[in-house]
């Protein structure tokens, strides 16, 4: 039996990514819930004329539930908030409306009228301070079967820094890494220093080029402890990452979510940093990368030094291809 369609309208409003992405997942899974075949799309605001949308939120011959996202509202043009404002005075049962805006003063008329329209809002603003984030690293454990005191979300929040992806980011691996009781003592271990010295951070800065930052990232890992392996895997996955989204062509990332299965923040990483590559410069640093996995995790004599060599691969192959 499925479940009961999500509400009809719903206003995403505020300014932080993570939130606001969880917030249309939720409703597109709730939607999808009640019926598997859904019929998902979603639009920019500000490139959507009114008649792009009409068939979405007519009613439907062959039934069915869809799901209209629109997001950027705060950009729709004057007609297309008036159109969308004026279904939503008696929007279709089996339609659902998903609309983020963040809630500035830009298009508030629009996110006011949704509003009064009776539209469901769901918060997606920054957090404010400490507290806050302190409160957002808990439920994060708390949500996912782990525990979490003051203390340690205080210690993790010092490691990590104020990026909510980052923190969630960082959630995840402690959960996955450990029993689920986090201390700070954990997180102490876990980090053992400077937390934003990570393979990832070696990665990021090897494939855009900066091979000083990236040598600097990896000796001081290495000084502190961090295990090789996680650098090798870090420094693969952020070549392979590029190469795929590379390959997939430009275009919307959250279009393209669903088709390369990767969150869509992770794709607009990507194709950032697919600045500069060409498909030729990939594959040779896929190889190196490839090589760096295999000595890392063969035992090589020298660890460290393949993990350099690796960082030097990775930049020549950059830097040989030419831009595009």
């Amino acid at each position: 039996m499925n479940s009961a369609p999500p509400t009809p309208l719903v206003l995403v409003l505020g300014d932080e990514e993570l939130l606001a992405a969880r917030a249309v997942t939720a409703t597109v899974d709730a939607a999808r819930a009640a019926d598997p075949g859904a019929d998902v799309r979603e639009y920019e605001a500000g490139q959507l004329a009114p008649g792009e949308i009409a068939e979405m939120l007519s009613p439907s011959l062959f039934g069915g539930q869809r799901v209209l996202v629109i997001r950027s509202g705060q950009d729709a043009r004057k007609d297309l908030a008036a159109a969308l404002l004026s279904y939503a005075k008696n929007p279709d049962p089996e339609v659902t409306l998903i609309v983020t805006h963040l809630g500035a003063a830009k298009g508030k008329a629009f996110a006011d009228g949704l509003k009064s329209a009776g539209a469901t809002v769901v918060p997606a603003t920054k957090l404010k301070g400490d507290r806050e984030r302190i409160a957002f690293v808990r439920d994060e454990f708390r949500r996912n079967g782990g525990r979490c005191d003051e203390t340690a979300a205080a210690a993790l929040l010092q490691a990590i820094g104020t990026d909510l992806r980052e923190i969630a980011a960082a959630c995840s691996q402690l959960l996955a890494d450990t029993d689920g009781k986090i201390s700070a003592g954990v997180v102490a271990r876990y980090y053992k220093g400077r937390a934003e010295v990570s393979g990832f951070a070696v990665a990021d800065a090897a494939m855009v080029g900066d091979v000083p930052a990236a040598l600097e990232a990896l000796r001081w890992a290495l000084h502190v402890g961090v295990d090789p392996v996680p650098i090798a895997d870090a420094l693969a996955d952020g070549v392979r990452t590029v190469a795929r989204v590379a390959s997939a062509g430009r275009g919307n990332p959250y279009q393209m979510a669903s088709t390369l299965g990767m969150p869509a923040w992770k794709i607009q990483k990507a194709q950032e940093r697919s600045r500069g590559w060409s498909p030729e410069g990939l594959v040779d640093a896929m190889r190196a990368a490839a090589d760096c996995n295999a000595a890392v995790k063969g035992g090589a004599e020298d660890r460290g030094y393949a993990l350099e060599q690796a960082v030097f691969a990775v930049a020549r192959a950059r830097n040989s291809g030419g831009t595009r």
